[in-house]
């Protein structure tokens, strides 16, 4: 059975002769597919992500409760241009960087992203 196989790829063989342009379309076809699966699973997803995050950062006013990436709750108390003073406690204010901002919370306690 599988000398069958093989016989029946050499006879088929490569096309010779004119029209071999079509095959190098061909041969990119698979590499093109995938950058497209690439960009539509992976690579969209996260440019949509990193600007609605840029947007949530841009919005920041005082009196937002924010959680900031290590885990630190707190409310913001004053914005610079890339930093964020937060109120973690009572007499207890931290100097953070905007991007360490990773969600605000809404009314109810809940963090909105």
């Amino acid at each position: 059975m599988l000398t069958f196989l093989v016989d029946a790829a050499y006879a088929m063989g490569a096309p010779s002769g004119e029209g071999g342009g079509g095959s190098a379309i061909l041969g990119m076809l698979p590499f093109i597919l995938m950058f497209l699966v690439l960009y539509l699973l992976i690579l969209r997803p996260q440019i949509k992500k990193q600007k609605s995050h840029q947007k949530m950062i841009d919005e920041l006013k005082k009196g937002d409760q924010v959680v900031t990436s290590g885990g630190i709750h707190g409310v913001v108390v004053n914005l610079k241009d890339d930093v964020v003073v937060l109120k973690i406690a009572e007499n207890v204010k931290v100097d953070l960087a905007r991007s360490a901002v990773s969600s605000v919370k809404g009314n109810e306690g809940e963090a909105k992203s």
